[in-house]
């Protein structure tokens, strides 16, 4: 790992290479990793993504790290301590390369940049995959949402309600982009998710293996808290402007409300999906 703008870095345990720090913005790992953060397709085309942060990097997965940098101040505030850190083992496990602090600025999507970024192999899974758990699934099916902190938001409070999976619309915001990989808070790594090409036949799937299907819709009757999810249950959200298509609304088997007062009609797409899934989770025990 060299680059012919650096200059001699520290000695580096377990490094793959010998470690040339990056001083250069220049520098085509940093113009990669850049462009890695932009474009969903560069992601798709590498089968790639970017995390950010410690907790981050705590949480990876070491067999799907692919590169870690830190930057230089990063770097020294870990050697002014004493013991080794869990951060500090799990580098010399994986190796990293040091940039400077204007490098890493560069190569950061965030305000506040902590210090360390990764590069991930994409995690894929198959809605067979899914299906095939022994627990009694529990999905969220999702339809053109566009706002990435929703998705993120969203997934994360999946795995605390202990949903099975969730599944997407191809026309869904990509779930690689920065801001929902940050929203996810590291849930991204353990909850399994699915783009279907085509929803609705996705959802027809899921109901000839017992999966219940319930629209979170403005026309819905049956209020939330009334119907029982302790079944095979997917619940279906829609655009955060539009709602639910028609075709996918007409393949639930329930429309469902979430009771509003004022003169709301309706609820942020990641409040309305948290509310459905902590009541299935509160049903289910």
């Amino acid at each position: 790992m060299a680059d012919s703008h650096g200059s001699a870095g520290p000695p580096i345990v377990n490094m793959r290479a010998v470690n040339i720090m990056i001083t250069s913005i220049t520098n085509k790992k940093v113009k990669s990793i850049v462009q890695l953060n932009k474009k969903a397709g560069q992601r798709r085309k590498e089968d790639v993504f970017i995390t950010e942060g410690i907790k981050m990097f705590l949480e990876a997965p070491v067999s799907s790290i692919q590169e870690i940098y830190i930057s230089d101040d990063f770097r020294k505030s870990l050697s002014k301590r004493g013991a080794l850190t869990e951060a500090e083992r799990k580098l010399e496990r994986c190796g990293y390369e040091t940039v400077t602090e204007e490098v890493f600025a560069k190569m950061s999507d965030t305000q506040t940049p902590q210090g360390i970024l990764c590069v991930l192999k994409q995690f894929h899974y198959s809605l067979q995959d899914m299906m095939r758990k022994k627990d009694v699934p529990l999905f969220l099916v999702l339809e053109a949402l566009q706002d990435p902190g929703n998705l993120g938001t969203i997934m994360r409070t999946g795995e605390g309600a202990g949903i099975t999976g969730i599944i997407m619309s191809k026309d869904t915001v990509d779930i690689y982009n920065p801001k929902t990989i940050r929203s996810t808070m590291g849930s991204i790594y353990r909850v399994p998710f699915f783009y279907a090409d085509d929803i609705v036949e996705t959802v027809k799937e899921l109901q000839k293996n017992g999966t219940r299907l319930y629209a979170a819709h403005l026309k819905g009757e049956a209020n939330y808290c009334d119907c029982d999810y302790k079944p095979g249950t997917a619940f279906l959200i829609g655009n955060e402007g539009n709602g639910l298509s028609d075709a996918l609304a007409e393949a639930a088997d329930t429309y469902i409300k979430i009771p509003m007062k004022g003169q709301v009609e309706s609820l942020n797409a990641a409040v309305s999906a948290s509310l459905l899934m902590y009541e299935a989770a509160r049903q289910r025990g």
